[in-house]
């Protein structure tokens, strides 16, 4: 049974917010996507790369969007379900948006500079992080990042303590690894799982919850720290009051190209997963998420002024 689809949508070019900049995951996977898409409707559809904030700029943007369909916006999870928890003020209710499909995720993963770090595995490197508070530095995308939460998760599970180091964003934040500044960092394993390959950082631990096709050999976290799960997302949503019709359209449409084994294959080198599914699930794990992030914000104390 397929839902009702909106007579004559698209009938011209639908934009993609993006709040991240072009060159990341965040920017890879919804491309990719509106290509597809581009090519079914017969209309053109654009990413507009609106950066700053933490997403929180192109975030409000899309959300201050007509609810018409034409204006969307892909983002991982900091102004869909992080930010509402770690800023006092935001000018727009992340709650509010219409919610369409999460399209990819890409687990986080713990990485270390092999010259820095000596443990072989994660049971070795907690051991001795337990032994030596404070020593260990660990690199972050900056505050409030997926990367920041992920590693104060990992404190607090873990029970150690690393002194954070934060970036400007995952490419600095990696060349800081590389270059040996600091000693681990959780990344999403679509940029670095290249540097773990060509033996240069070395890939400990994967944080989604169950062990990746893609790397049989790599542990999950949680078989150190049971429960323990952290991993990028990309999702789309629309603005406040978009029509049901039109966003069962889009998500029918999305699911559609995320079949397409071509994407799936590019989807592949991305280290991304395909998730999508319907518009209940997707809402249903946006506000698992929600919980999951605010109780590791309040439990860590984590404020961004």
């Amino acid at each position: 049974m397929s839902p009702a689809r909106a007579d004559g949508y698209p009938d011209r070019t639908v934009k993609i917010i993006v709040p991240f900049p072009a060159g990341g995951t965040a920017d890879a996977v919804p491309r990719l996507v509106a290509d597809w898409l581009s090519r079914k409707w017969g209309q053109p559809v654009v990413i507009e790369n609106r950066t700053g904030a933490a997403g929180n700029i192109g975030a409000e943007a899309a959300f201050r969007a007509a609810p018409d369909g034409y204006t969307l916006l892909s983002a991982p999870p900091p102004p869909l379900v992080i930010n509402q928890s770690l800023y006092p003020k935001l000018g727009f209710d992340p709650a509010k948006f219409e919610p369409i499909i999460v399209m990819a995720q890409v687990p986080n993963a713990l990485i270390v500079n092999p010259n820095n770090v000596k443990a072989s595995n994660l049971r070795e490197l907690v051991e001795y992080l337990q032994k030596n508070p404070d020593k260990v530095t660990a690199a972050t995308q900056g505050n409030g990042t997926t990367s920041h939460l992920t590693s104060e998760l990992f404190q607090l599970m873990a029970k150690v303590k690393l002194r954070h180091i934060p970036y400007r964003g995952s490419a600095p934040a990696l060349q800081g690894l590389l270059a040996g500044d600091v000693d681990l960092m959780f990344d999403n394993l679509g940029v670095s799982l290249a540097l773990v390959e060509a033996g240069k950082l070395k890939l400990l631990a994967v944080a989604s919850p169950n062990r990746l096709p893609a790397l049989p050999d790599v542990p999950t976290i949680a078989e150190t720290l049971p429960g323990f799960e952290a991993v990028a997302w990309y999702g789309i949503v629309a603005p406040p009051g978009t029509p049901k019709n039109i966003v069962d359209t889009i998500n029918a449409d999305v699911n559609e190209a995320l079949r397409q084994p071509e994407l799936q294959d590019h989807l592949k080198r991305l280290s991304a997963e395909v998730f999508g599914g319907s518009v209940e699930r997707t809402s249903r794990y946006m506000g698992e998420e929600v919980e999951r992030w605010r109780a590791v914000i309040k439990a860590a104390n984590i404020e961004i002024q």
